[in-house]
């Protein structure tokens, strides 16, 4: 089974994760429905589990742009990765679970707008449509959102690793071995942290840029003056 280095740099996006095997075939993603800071146990717990079986990464994701923009960054980023397991509860305010199996199995439009999912603002303007369209068929995806039991990530985990299908949950899981093509390398580009308020067009984007750097440079001259 063909296994291969990550790239050297390896995950690129910091985050609530956790690395594990870097030759693992799977990562795991639970849903984050509230503070960073307060996260319940049962939660942690399901990180842990992912980890703790042998995924490459494990850790939570609560928003639908930023939060899925770091993920793509650091999956493609290792070929190794074939499979991302996703768990949790749902993020009300971000409908998070809906909108990362929305992206995996329908994409982006033409305005980096994720597909089929009713989340407020699915955007992914910082990570290029060849990143996007790696990270899909890169992976498979294992849906356990809404399962708080441990074990069934454990044995997911497990699945995933094994060199003959399985059966899981009615579906045949293996570890396929590295995605046939070099590790993608890449960080967050424009960091939009207001995806609502992002324009969409790329004439109003060089626009808004130059004012804003037009901005930076009246502000300079105005404290220049007051020295």
């Amino acid at each position: 089974m063909l296994k291969v280095a990550p790239h050297p740099d390896y995950p690129p996006e910091d985050g609530r994760y956790l690395r594990g095997n870097d030759y693992s075939p799977v990562a795991v993603a639970i849903i984050l429905n509230c503070d960073g800071d307060k996260i319940p146990p049962e939660l942690e717990s399901l990180v842990r589990a992912g980890i703790e079986t042998g995924a490459a990464l494990s850790g939570t994701v609560q928003t639908e742009n930023i939060g899925f923009e770091k993920i793509v960054c650091n999956i493609v980023a290792n070929p190794n990765i074939r499979h991302l397991i996703i768990g949790g509860p749902e993020s009300e305010g971000h409908l998070t679970g809906e909108a990362l199996k929305a992206l995996l199995h329908n994409g982006v439009d033409d305005k980096k707008r994720i597909m089929g999912t009713d989340a407020p603002h699915p955007f992914l303007f910082n990570v290029s449509t060849k990143m996007i369209d790696r990270f899909r068929s890169q992976l498979s995806v294992i849906d356990l959102q809404f399962e708080g039991d441990p074990d069934v990530v454990r044995k997911a985990v497990w699945s995933c690793y094994q060199e003959s299908p399985v059966d899981f949950r009615g579906v045949s899981v293996y570890d396929p071995g590295a995605y046939p093509e070099s590790p993608l390398s890449g960080k967050l580009t424009w960091r939009v942290t207001q995806p609502w308020a992002e324009v969409l067009d790329e004439k109003e984007r060089d626009a808004k840029q130059r004012a804003q750097e037009l901005m930076k440079r009246l502000k300079a001259r105005a404290r220049d003056k007051q020295r």
